[in-house]
This record gives structure tokens, sequence and C-alpha cells, in this order.
């Protein structure tokens, strides 16, 4: 991080800032705008949101001077927006991919569709994208990796977010030769897969954050797709279909995240899951090998293994984000990438009982909420992953509450370039 600093240091005294688009101004968006202002070497050269008027009063909560924000509708006044210091902001997300300056997009969002939009549209004209949207990365980020390297671009989600936060743990203990076994995340609400957006709403009010994103996070939507991303890029899955769940402290989930033969809850090794009474922080779990390893972990006081955890008892969302900016645009690195391919999906359940003709609305949403499993069920029993769902994704059959929906349930949005992608991705066993 000291090479950052001097790095991104060195780049303001030669005026070569790394130009950043952010598109989506809600509390993540925002929150990385003013971490960049507060940088040097760095600066927000755009941000885009769908309600442009958003983008404006973020501006002026974060302190700017409205005379001094300006509504740009093409790359050449983006341009003279930036040279004559201006904060320059659009409802038009192909001004930051199109625009010859700009090194890097975060999409920060959270919508999978516009998501997909947004860095398909970025990595074919050659520009980083940092995904702030783990929800669309968890149905197609295996093409848009691909596309990525194929065009010379870096695709990267957000450091700061659990799930890099956990593959910066995985990173450092294989660097070291430990024999990972099993990582996660903890659960900061009380699960309540049936949570609606009316029963959250006091709770949203007191957090600052709008409904549907409190139900996706109570419901347990977005921690499958969190660890969805995970299982993408290093390879585990869950253990039993939507994880175990496990109520644990930190001394005891070592022993606990062993496998049944060795008095634990595990059926097998190279797993993810949650854990409820360790949260915000993230684990993973190492294994024990040598006598001389076991013996030295013990006398640093790390326990009597030979299951041991490492952990991080925070992550700071979009305030690492820079992070990832840095490394996509000077060092050409991803902080965690879907290298290995499609091995989880996040698939589909009826919150409620709904008839053909209803739309399923996704993710957050009062009618659906879900699971995680493995790429092989999911294709195996054809189970919709959740982020395919659009505002236009309608029923074709009746489903009961809690039913697993399938493809043949539903008629697909498939003008979405998310849809075209993630079909085009299973053809291929991307």
């Amino acid at each position: 991080m000291l090479e950052m600093k001097l790095t991104l240091e060195r780049l303001e005294k030669e005026d070569k800032q790394i130009k950043v688009a952010v598109v989506g101004i809600g509390k993540m968006g925002r929150s990385l705008v003013d971490r960049i202002f507060s940088m040097k070497g760095m600066e927000v050269s755009l941000i885009v949101n769908r309600h442009v008027e958003k983008a404006k009063n973020a501006l002026i909560y974060l302190g700017i001077k409205e005379k001094d924000i300006v509504e740009v509708r093409s790359v050449e006044e983006l341009k003279e927006a930036n040279f004559t210091g201006k904060f320059a902001i659009t409802d038009d997300f192909s001004l930051a991919v199109k625009s010859d300056f700009i090194d890097a997009v975060v999409e920060a969002t959270g919508n999978p569709q516009y998501g997909a939009q947004v860095a398909y549209n970025s990595i074919i004209n050659k520009k980083h994208i940092i995904m702030l949207n783990v929800e669309c990365d968890s149905v197609v980020g295996p093409s848009l990796y691909k596309l990525a390297k194929e065009n010379g671009v870096v695709y990267t989600g957000a450091a700061g977010d659990e799930p890099a936060a956990i593959v910066e743990l995985v990173e450092f203990a294989m660097g070291l030769g430990f024999d990972v076994v099993s990582c996660g995340k903890g659960k900061n609400n009380p699960k309540d897969i049936h949570a609606t957006n009316e029963s959250v709403s006091d709770l949203a009010q007191e957090k600052k954050i709008c409904n549907k994103s409190l139900t996706s996070f109570v419901d347990a939507t977005n921690t499958m797709i969190e660890l969805n991303a995970v299982g993408n890029a290093i390879g585990f899955k869950p253990d039993v279909f939507a994880c175990h769940g496990i109520e644990s402290d930190l001394k005891d989930l070592p022993n606990k995240l062993r496998l049944k033969t060795e008095g634990g809850l595990l059926n097998s090794y190279g797993t993810l899951d949650y854990v409820h009474g360790i949260a915000p922080g993230v684990y993973i779990i190492v294994k024990g090998k040598t006598k001389e390893e076991l013996d030295t972990l013990k006398y640093l006081g790390m326990g009597d293994g030979p299951n041991y955890i490492l952990y991080r008892p925070f992550h700071l969302c979009s305030l690492e984000t820079p992070v990832s900016i840095y490394k996509a645009v000077i060092k050409n690195e991803a902080s965690i990438a879907p290298m290995a391919g499609q091995v989880c999906d996040t698939v589909t359940h009826a919150k409620k009982d709904m008839k053909a003709g209803d739309l399923l609305e996704g993710i957050g949403s009062n009618n659906v909420y879900g699971s995680l499993t493995s790429h092989e069920d999911c294709i195996d029993r054809d189970l919709l992953p959740i982020a395919l769902i659009t505002s236009k994704t309608r029923l074709k059959v009746d489903v009961k509450k809690d039913d697993l929906i399938t493809y043949d349930m539903v008629e697909l949005d498939v003008d979405q370039i998310i849809t075209k992608l993630r079909l085009d991705q299973d053809s291929k066993n991307v």
C-alpha cells in the first residue's frame, strides 16, 4: 500500500492522474467518489446516474458547489468540463466508455442487467472495469473476464467488498503454502428468506439504505451472491445447498468447520459458507500439515488445530475500491476475478405463491430469494440464476412459496446483454 501511495503522489506531481468514471451514485458510489476526492493521483472525471439530478445532489452533499457541476451530453462536452475543472455528470454511460481519456470505469449500481451493459461496453471500448456489482459478476463474470482478457483490459471485483476481502486472505495463505479448506463471511442480519420491502422498512430508514437493498441482505440472497463470486474465483463450492449458515464464535469455528469424520459438520473441504456471530468480518480455515507447522501455530496462540482460522474483522466496501482501480490501471491486475469459471450459481426460489403471468421482479423484491448451489446442480436441474431476472421476466406457470424456479417456468428477457452472455456462456461451458 505504501507503493500505491508513492506512485499516486508521483502521478499527481506529473499531472498524470488516473481518470475514473463512476457509474451509479447510491451509497457505495457516493462514498467512493468522496474517497477519491481525498486522494492524490486519482480523480473522478465523470459520474453517471440514470437519474442525473441524483448525481448533482450527491456532489452537492459532498461539498461541491452547484456552479461547478455541469451536465454533459457528448464526449466533447465531457472533455471541455474536465479541461475547465468542472464536475461532469450524465445519465448516459456511453460517454464514460467512449471517452479516450477515461482510464477505468467503476460499475456501482448493483443492477445486474444494467451492470452487464456497462461492463460489456467498457471492455469492448478498451476500458478497465471495476465491478462494485457482484450481482452481475456472479452470473456472467466468467464471460466478461474472458472478454476483458481478449481486449487487453482488466475485469475485476472491488477491493473492500467481502468477496475480494476473502480472496485476499486466500491469496495470503495459499502463497505461504497453507492448505485452505473452507472460507466465508459473517452475516450481519438475522436471516429471513421471506423478508419483504415492508418488513425491513424501519431498519432500512435507520440504516439510510433503500428497502430493496436491505431486503436482499436479510433474505440472504446478497450473501449467496457474494459467496458465488468467491467460488467462481477460487473453485470452492457450498458444502450443502444454500450453505450451512451456522452460529459460531471465532474460537469454535475451526472445530465446527471440519469434516464429519473429524467431528465437524462438513461433508468435504473446498467449501464456502456464512456464519452468524462473526460479522462484519470474513474468514478462511487453513489445515495444518506438518508436525512443525502445527507446533508453531500452537505456539503462536492459534489453537490446537489441526484447523485454524485466519480472520479479517472488517471490510470497508467502496472506501477500498481505489485499491482495485490502482491495481487495474497501474499493475494490470485484478483484486478478484472469476478465473475458475462458473463454479457456483445463486438460483431462484419463489418467496410466495404466484400465478402464471406474474412478474418475478428479482433480487431484493417481495417475490423471490436466492440460494447458492454448484453450477453442475444448476445445469442438471435447469435452475434459474436469480440475477437473470429482469423487469420483464414473467412466470409461465403457477408456483408455490419456496418452490425452486426453473428456466422452463419463465419467459426470459432474451434481448438483454446479460441473458445473451449467460446463454452463450452455458453453451460453451465457461
